[in-house]
């Protein structure tokens, strides 16, 4: 198993690591719904909801189950399987309690279940052989770090349309790349601070 302290998990995955600025995964929800600040917070939100929650799932199902028995070539299905089960119990929330937000999201929170991030998270907790306390602090800083960058990127992005004139060329997307790019080069000081193996 990894000896790396769960601390260092959870800071090194919110910023050394972070896995939209320097993984570069989960940009089609990160462009797309980082125009809107509100948005944004909600669609950070239920990422760490999601990613947490699978995690703490598949972990036991992966180690205790699955590796004892020799059945890890069926991982991927049973990851696949939790991660939809757990979106659909999200959808179903934010639609009882959050009705605005819900559609707000639109097509994007039913395909949280195809964000790589959900997926890479289990991938990364297997290959690098986490304990359950290093799983939960490692989902919760990578969601976490994930959010933290959507929700920049749309604070940024909502001052910009109101103090500047972006020319019309930039618009979009690529405005959200040069952005992304910056805040990666930003995200990079703190490099020095703490490795993962």
């Amino acid at each position: 198993m990894n000896t790396t302290n769960p601390l260092v998990l959870l800071v090194a995955t919110i910023f050394t690591h972070n896995i939209a600025l320097v993984y570069i995964l989960g940009m089609c929800p990160f462009i797309v719904i980082s125009k809107n600040f509100k948005t944004a917070l909600g669609m950070g939100a239920a990422i760490i909801f999601v990613v947490t929650l699978t995690a703490i799932i598949n972990w036991p199902i992966y180690w205790l189950i699955l590796v004892p028995a020799h059945a890890e070539i069926v991982s991927y299905l049973i990851f696949i399987v939790v991660i939809a089960a757990t979106v659909q119990l999200l959808e179903m929330l934010i639609e009882k309690f959050f009705p605005p937000l819900q559609s707000s999201f639109g097509i994007f929170l039913p395909l949280i279940t195809v964000n790589c991030i959900v997926l890479a998270v289990l991938l990364f907790m297997v290959l690098r052989k986490y304990d359950f306390v290093q799983t939960v602090f490692y989902s919760v800083g990578t969601s976490a770090g994930w959010a933290l960058a959507i929700i920049i990127m749309a604070a940024i992005k909502e001052k910009m349309m109101l103090v500047s004139d972006i020319p019309k060329g930039l618009r979009g997307a690529g405005i959200t790349m040069i952005i992304a790019g910056l805040l990666a080069f930003a995200f990079m000081g703190f490099a020095g601070m703490i490795t993962l193996q």
